[in-house]
């Protein structure tokens, strides 16, 4: 069952109606429109093509696993991005859209992701406003590395939860 609010982000404050589009990264997938729930907004208070890695602390994860990702930290979720974007984490502005959850179906729950197959008209928009204000209002740590690869790869061979967004844009 979708929340009642779902949001979708973008740099473009004047998107009238979301039209259903393929997916670039599941081309075997029919054409939709994104959205996510209030719990996972903070994994796209960043610049559309700014890659990221988020990993968050779970029962299933091991103690191990948690002493070696989380050590120093009181956060459950910490998002690591390339050290290149913070200025551009500090100057783009971006927009939340909002959408009435019930005209969207599940489609990954851990990640909070969500699709309609229909042309959607969003409810409101508003600007996110500072980022950085943003992402520490919920918790999570930012951190900033110079490559996310060597995270990325120890990331996926945990037993945390975990997000890769944009990693197509890292730096190699």
């Amino acid at each position: 069952m979708p929340p009642k609010i779902v949001y979708h982000f973008s740099e473009d404050p004047s998107i009238a109606t979301f039209e259903p589009r393929r997916p670039r990264a599941y081309p075997d997938m029919p054409p939709v429109v994104w959205a996510l729930d209030q719990e996972h907004a903070v994994h796209y208070y960043f610049p559309r093509d700014c890659p990221r890695v988020i990993y968050t602390k779970s029962e299933d994860a091991s103690p191990a696993d948690i002493a070696r990702f989380f050590d120093g930290s009181t956060a459950d979720k910490i998002i690591a991005v390339e050290s290149r974007w913070l200025e551009r984490i500090r100057s783009v502005r971006l927009y939340a859209y909002a959408f009435d959850g019930a005209l969207f179906d599940p489609a990954d729950g851990t990640a909070g992701y969500y699709v309609s197959h229909r042309t959607v008209t969003p409810l409101g928009v508003e600007p996110v406003g500072d980022l950085l204000e943003r992402i520490a209002s919920t918790g999570t740590e930012l951190r900033l590395t110079p490559s996310l690869v060597p995270l990325r790869d120890a990331v996926i061979a945990s037993t945390l939860k975990f997000s890769v967004i944009r990693y197509s844009n890292a730096v190699k």
